[in-house]
């Protein structure tokens, strides 16, 4: 592990002259220079007008609600299509829209996104508008099967496209190649929000609202679920993301949120009170995607449509449970992936710079976590792969800073067409399915990509910090700066700090968890500190007098009292 300090160019330096030191070097070591750029009021939102087809999406949207047709939206089975499901069902039933339904492919039945079979299952439905969330941009042949229907098609989706569009009616994506819209970023939440917000401007033109004594909506109502899709997708929070997370954020905190999203905090004995971003990424974000990894995404998007708070618990609930399975699973699995790990490097082989799993017996829901755990364990992108029917395997990548995984999958795939079936996603993850018979072949020829790409200083994990913090800065005042100045997450990552301290005591608690009392040697501060899941076979280690720490600020909160603690991510004796 590298342990190395984000460079901070004050050179650039624009932030008011009154903000703090350590708070000042926070920003800009995240490229925020100007206090504009951390103003988070909603009229800072990016304006939708340059997100390609999007007049065309509000306008296919707005006939179909005007002549009484049936909308449809097809969804994914993960927390970002729950979230964007359920924002576009809300939204169309709040402007007039008859009975608009949804339909989530099950990934055990269809797989992802806008297939023909699932244009089969939706033809049952009878629409006239289809409309993908979080889905479709690759959906070249199900698009077309949905228009020999006679459907018009309008897909929005955040997705990379291929080489290839599907021939939709509106294809709203900021990712479209003739899309200039600033933030590549949003998540398919965020798309289907400014298509909503669209859909509102033109039936308002159309005097729609009057015309039929229907309350305008406010795009603010559904803020919460915009922030919990994005958070949980893991998108970055570029300046735009951050204003539509914080926002949503509020909500919640203000108790405005869906009974849904406030009983799965409940379930996760969160206080939506004090929500943070990263609750909604550990948290409510888990429950809702096991249900699309173990059974059906209809539990969780009913769990952020039920409007009564009763019904929500039971959906939270469910989804709770679900999670807890998901959980025990996850951990057989990995215990396996790790054992042939420890194979591997037994045999004094090299261990592959492209990393791939497999197990006949794995569960094709949950191998996108094994494959991430996998990923932190290694060290290099990596694959894992479940069996779905006979000659067929799944596959679900994750990838380290600087290696496009779906770029390597595409340079794959032209280099060797016959080892991908399929395959699609980001700069940091994808998904793939290949013939179990490829396995070999394709394992190889992953690895040999890879190889070509990555350097020796990128397949070394590097812990990037915020450098040590000044004894004053040791307070809840200014933990409570730091937590009040995200929201933080992916590319806008949550302040961390590192040090020297003398340890005092230490003791493990709740079986795998390292509690510490150190003193920081300049101010003799005593702090308390925590790091969880530690190495049981190097903590507690009690000939360690110094440990450098490399943490995070949190405010410890417990029968009323509030004290300083020290979130500890990484610590080594010195």
């Amino acid at each position: 592990m590298r342990i190395e300090r984000r460079s901070v160019p004050f050179s650039n330096d624009h932030l008011p002259a009154e903000m703090p030191l350590s708070l000042r070097r926070i920003f800009l070591a995240r490229g925020v220079t100007t206090s504009q750029e951390l103003d988070y009021r909603l009229p800072h939102l990016l304006r939708p007008d340059a997100l390609f087809d999007l007049t065309v999406a509000a306008k296919v949207l707005a006939d179909a609600i005007e002549a009484g047709q049936k909308i449809l939206i097809v969804g994914d089975f993960d927390a970002d299509g729950a979230t964007s499901t359920s924002l576009g069902i809300l939204a169309l039933e709040a402007m007039g829209a008859i009975a608009p339904e949804y339909l989530v492919p099950n990934r055990f039945e269809f797989g992802y996104g806008l297939t023909p079979e699932i244009v089969e299952v939706a033809q049952g439905s009878a629409p006239d508008v289809l409309v993908t969330v979080d889905n479709g941009i690759a959906s070249i042949e199900g698009v077309a099967a949905a228009k020999a229907y006679g459907m018009k098609v309008v897909v929005t989706d955040h997705h990379l496209p291929g080489d290839a569009l599907p021939a939709a009616d509106a294809i709203v994506n900021p990712n479209h190649p003739e899309c200039g819209f600033p933030s590549k970023n949003l998540a398919g939440v965020g798309v289907i929000f400014y298509v909503m917000s669209a859909l509102r401007a033109e039936l308002k033109a159309r005097n729609w609202f009057v015309e039929q004594h229907i309350p305008e909506p406010k795009m603010a109502d559904y803020l919460d679920l915009v922030a919990l899709g994005t958070v949980a997708d893991v998108v970055s929070l570029d300046a735009n993301n951050r204003i539509l997370v914080q926002q949503g954020l509020k909500r919640i905190q203000a108790g405005l949120a869906r009974p849904g999203i406030l009983a799965l905090l409940e379930v996760g004995r969160r206080d939506h009170t004090q929500l943070k971003a990263s609750d909604l990424g550990f948290v409510v974000g888990p429950r809702l995607n096991a249900a699309g990894r173990l059974d059906d995404m209809s539990v969780g998007i009913e769990c952020l449509l039920a409007v009564h708070p009763h019904q929500a618990k039971d959906y939270a609930q469910q989804l709770d449970q679900f999670n807890r399975e998901r959980k025990a699973i996850e951990s057989d699995m990995k215990e396996q992936a790790e054992l042939a790990l420890t194979t591997l490097l037994n045999d004094e082989q090299d261990m592959p710079n492209g990393m791939c799993f497999y197990d006949s017996d794995w569960h094709q829901g949950v191998i996108g976590i094994l494959a991430s755990r996998m990923k932190e364990k290694c060290h290099r992108p990596v694959i894992a792969f479940a069996r779905v029917g006979e000659d067929e395997l799944k596959g679900s990548a994750r990838s380290i800073p600087g290696v496009h995984i779906r770029d390597a999958l595409d340079l794959l795939a032209k280099r060797h067409p016959p080892l991908l079936s399929k395959f699609g996603g980001h700069a940091m993850a994808a998904g793939m399915s290949i013939k179990e018979s490829h396995y070999e072949a394709f394992r190889l020829a992953f690895d040999a990509i890879i190889t070509e790409w990555v350097t020796p200083e990128q397949l070394e994990a590097t812990l990037f910090t915020d450098g040590p913090l000044a004894p004053e800065d040791f307070s809840l005042s200014f933990a409570e700066q730091v937590r009040l100045s995200g929201p933080w997450g992916q590319l806008f990552p949550e302040p961390c700090f590192d040090g020297v301290f003398d340890i005092l005591q230490q003791r493990i608690v709740g079986e795998k968890h390292l509690k510490l009392l150190v003193r920081e040697p300049n101010s003799g501060l005593l702090l308390d500190a925590i790091s969880f899941f530690v190495d049981l076979d190097k903590w507690p280690n009690h000939t360690a007098e110094q440990a450098r720490l490399v943490y995070k600020l949190d405010i410890n909160e417990f029968r009323g009292q509030r004290n300083l603690q020290l979130m500890v991510d990484y610590l080594e004796a010195v």
